[in-house]
């Protein structure tokens, strides 16, 4: 496939409703989507980098710059046939992993389309038990004024259907509202989100969540510790989940060696992409350890890439791969739905993606367009 033009696209949505973590509230959210054209045929990607150097450095206005000026020129005119070579094109950038996820996700598009099948399907092809049809989710909520009204935001999304909880924490705002939300709740799975909020002589404070049955407390510690959390994890009886820190299958590998973890989250766009997240997919399912798909608040584009990934078999916890109007009133893609009878989405099964990109509400909520390459494509 020769990469021939290239499509960049700043784009900016309001969410139907403030999402509030430790890093502070969003409701503008703003991303990257790249349209790949090679042969007739377009791929889609999505970068989700965001307004604010918060979850990771980089931003809508870094990511802007890397794809730009170094990785769409190094990348363009180039004969690709399968992502795992746009990898080895965009290596002398280091770091910047949301931009290349970007980039990545796009041409995965078009080589799933070449090949006839859905991506879920072309990224299952090691697998003797292929991609799942449907994928198990839950719902990720942010920090809400009160306890009672957090309550009532799990009431309402348990209602429509979500039989897994996720409640972002920070101190002062922790284990209050963890033990109220399980004397409310004492079936439903419910995890518990730090975003690195907390430090290991916390650890006491963190023993207190140790008899509320939680799924999970995800990465307590610092964003690019590991070591740390390998202390803490023999201190709290709750299965510790890392995600900041995980920026690659080495870091994975070197977190299972130290035992830092019980569990993985697998953010495709925090590693890089999905040819190092299946990399991360195998390592955790040979090891025994169970991953799940984290979230971004994508917009569809994002949304079909994560169920295509959630799909392989190694994913046995629910993902945060909510419905679209979860976040969105209107998306640049069809809403993806939730099937609430067993709280799963339904992974796309047409070539590529498997989305159609509304090109009317694209340029609807496109603040900057760039275009790279040949005009006449």
């Amino acid at each position: 496939m020769k990469l021939e033009q290239i499509e960049l696209f700043h784009i900016s949505q309001r969410l139907v409703a403030p999402f509030v973590t430790s890093f502070g509230p969003q409701q503008q959210r703003d991303s990257l989507i790249l349209a790949v054209r090679s042969a007739g045929a377009t791929g889609w990607g999505e970068c989700v980098a965001t307004n604010t150097p918060g979850y990771s450095y980089e931003t809508v206005g870094t990511a802007w710059h890397i794809l730009s000026d170094f990785l769409i020129p190094a990348a363009l005119g180039q004969e690709v046939e399968e992502p795992e070579e746009l990898v080895g094109l965009m290596q002398f950038v280091r770091g910047h992993p949301l931009a290349k996820a970007g980039l990545e996700q796009a041409v995965w598009d078009l080589a799933a389309q070449r090949d006839g099948l859905s991506l879920a399907h072309k990224l299952a092809r090691p697998y003797p038990e292929g991609a799942r049809s449907r994928v198990k989710v839950g719902v990720s909520i942010g920090l809400q004024p009160t306890i009672d009204a957090t309550l009532a935001v799990i009431q309402g999304y348990l209602e429509q259907g979500y039989g897994r909880i996720k409640l972002k924490i920070k101190p002062g705002r922790d284990v209050d509202l963890a033990r109220r939300a399980r004397e409310a709740f004492p079936d439903v799975p419910i995890m518990l989100d730090a975003n690195s909020a907390y430090q290991l002589s916390d650890a006491p404070l963190l023993q207190q969540l140790d008899d509320l049955d939680l799924l999970m407390l995800e990465q307590p510690l610092g964003y690019e510790d590991i070591y740390d959390h390998s202390l803490l994890r023999p201190q709290i009886q709750t299965p510790l989940c890392l995600d900041e820190s995980i920026h690659s299958a080495d870091h994975a590998r070197y977190a299972l060696a130290l035992g830092a973890c019980d569990i993985i989250n697998i953010k495709p766009s925090r590693v890089t992409g999905w040819v190092e997240a299946r990399r991360i997919h195998d390592l955790c399912w040979a090891a025994g350890v169970p991953v799940w798909c984290g979230g971004m608040l994508e917009t569809g584009v994002g949304r079909a890439a994560q169920l295509a990934l959630a799909a392989l078999p190694g994913f046995t916890l629910p993902g945060d791969i909510s419905a679209t109007a979860r976040y969105y009133e209107v998306d640049i893609t069809a809403p993806f739905v939730l099937n609430a009878e067993d709280s799963t989405m339904t992974v796309p099964t047409r070539p590529g993606l498997g989305v159609e990109v509304d090109r009317k509400q694209l340029a609807a909520v496109t603040v900057r367009r760039q275009t790279f390459g040949a005009t006449h494509v």
